[in-house]
């Protein structure tokens, strides 16, 4: 049974892969956010909620316990709270870590920059990437809400390929990275609809 803790769990795309996790695997989700009142009721036995700020390392230790997976979906204070993940995850000895950046923090989408706008996704990533953890780097496209499931990933150093990405699609990926031991390991992606 995989244990999988999602940080943000109130975000657009973590309401969709809570959802996919809950109809198509049998893992136990941890869902830890500011509000939990924002989620309104997730009925499933497989769902603890715990009412927390990433950025209260005591709190997060707690969440931290008997975790497989952590799959962050945060914004804010994005360097703080990386910096506080990786601190957290190393002393509950908690390895793999699915974090939701942006495209363009590597100055990888053809013909657009993006400047300081990206600096917190940027760092924040930087934090991820010089960590011994087993992560991997989400960077997707402007999402939608379209009904499906289409979608290409890149390599960190390959351009990005186009914009807008399903958030279904983004939860999908998350889904099959959070149940996959060994899936892109140490990888950073971007994600966006095919064109």
């Amino acid at each position: 049974m995989t244990n999988i803790l999602i940080l943000g769990a109130n975000g657009s795309i973590a309401r969709v892969a809570i959802d996919m996790l809950i109809k198509e695997t049998d893992v136990q989700l941890t869902l830890y956010l500011r509000n939990p009142r924002k989620l309104g009721n997730i009925d499933s036995n497989r769902v603890r909620v715990i009412e927390g700020d990433v950025l209260d390392v005591a709190k997060l230790k707690e969440a931290m316990i008997g975790q497989d997976v952590v799959y962050a979906n945060l914004a804010g204070s994005l360097e703080q709270m990386a910096n506080s993940v990786v601190e957290v995850m190393n002393t509950s000895d908690v390895k793999r870590l699915i974090w939701i950046s942006s495209m363009g923090i590597y100055n990888e989408v053809p013909g657009e920059n993006h400047g300081s706008i990206l600096n917190p996704y940027r760092k924040s990533a930087g934090v991820i990437e010089a960590s011994d953890l087993d992560y991997t780097i989400l960077r997707p496209g402007w999402f939608t809400n379209k009904d499906e499931i289409d979608y290409e990933v890149t390599q960190k150093g390959e351009p990005f390929k186009g914009h807008d990405i399903s958030r279904k699609s983004l939860a999908d990926l998350i889904v099959k990275l959070a149940i996959t031991p060994g899936l892109e390991i140490r990888s950073s992606l971007g994600v966006n609809k095919p064109e």
